[in-house]
């Protein structure tokens, strides 16, 4: 997979991407219309802690961005929607 230098993705392209990597890694085999923007990941049992920190290298890896500890809680990473938040304030 290659990165991405571009100055800023759009919100959808940002959300499509952790979308995709969430649905092959997390959730294979799952319908990818039950993966909504909003679906409680953390707290709804999808993620656990070893799921998010293999999030969190795929994010820091396919973005070029940097996740600090405390943004690995439930409040940045709990939803596609926040976890597109994240990667786009880091940008």
């Amino acid at each position: 997979m290659t990165n991405l230098n571009e100055e800023k993705l759009p919100m959808k392209e940002v959300k499509e991407i952790i979308k995709g990597y969430i649905l092959e890694e997390f959730l294979p085999g799952e319908n990818p219309a039950e993966l909504t923007d909003a679906t409680p990941l953390i707290t709804g049992g999808i993620l656990d802690s070893l799921a998010t920190i293999k999030l969190v290298a795929f994010l820091e890896q396919r973005f070029q961005i940097q996740i600090q500890a405390h943004e690995t809680m439930v409040d940045y990473l709990d939803t596609v929607a926040d976890i597109a938040q994240l990667v786009s304030s880091k940008k």
